[in-house]
């Protein structure tokens, strides 16, 4: 048989085409915060932060990091979704869940119990943009004062308004990466071309 005739070997050539490792995030260049995010054969819409995107990401300046980043874990809320599944760990919000934003304190980008001192931002939101999200693997190892923290996959609030640095993505989307993701896949931003 002759190879191009093979079902077995155009199976596989079609896997290696679409290896679903890198999810690929880039600005589409009509707005600072309109991106484009694709992983294997799905192209989405996205948002990213306000000012765009920067390979020297500061604390508070509403920009998505260049880079790439790993999937660390999924956070979801189980009052408004079902839990995911994944080989990826999991982690359930819940009322007091935060995340620590204030480089002042030894918990600087990682995850806290409210009420605290510290600056935070809060898990458990009205707005539904954290019903379930990706914690990225930006900042975390260790953690470097005023590099910024905080940077999720998350939902989007609803005409791909822009982020404070994060990445977000309709529900659509979001239920695909969700079945597809694995242990090894990383987010990569990337400079338009």
């Amino acid at each position: 048989m002759r190879a191009q005739n093979n079902p077995l070997r155009a199976a596989s050539n079609w896997l290696t085409l679409f290896r679903m490792n890198d999810i690929l995030v880039t600005p589409s260049g009509r707005t600072p915060h309109h991106g484009v995010l694709r992983f294997g054969p799905h192209r989405t819409r996205c948002a990213l932060g306000k000012n765009g995107v920067s390979a020297q990401k500061r604390e508070g300046d509403a920009k998505t990091p260049l880079g790439r980043f790993a999937l660390r874990r999924i956070w979801y809320r189980p009052d408004r979704v079902t839990r995911p599944v994944s080989a990826l760990p999991i982690a359930e919000i819940a009322q007091k869940s935060g995340w620590c934003d204030d480089d002042r304190f030894a918990f600087y980008n990682r995850p806290i119990i409210l009420p605290t001192r510290a600056g935070h931002e809060k898990l458990w939101r009205l707005d539904r943009l954290y019903d379930v999200f990706f914690e990225l693997g930006y900042n975390d190892a260790p953690p470097q004062k005023g590099a910024g923290s905080a940077i999720f996959l998350h939902l989007e609030k609803g005409n791909f308004s822009p982020t404070l640095g994060c990445i977000a993505v309709n529900h659509a989307s979001m239920a695909f990466l969700l079945r597809h993701a694995a242990p090894g896949c990383a987010v990569r931003v990337q400079k338009a071309v």
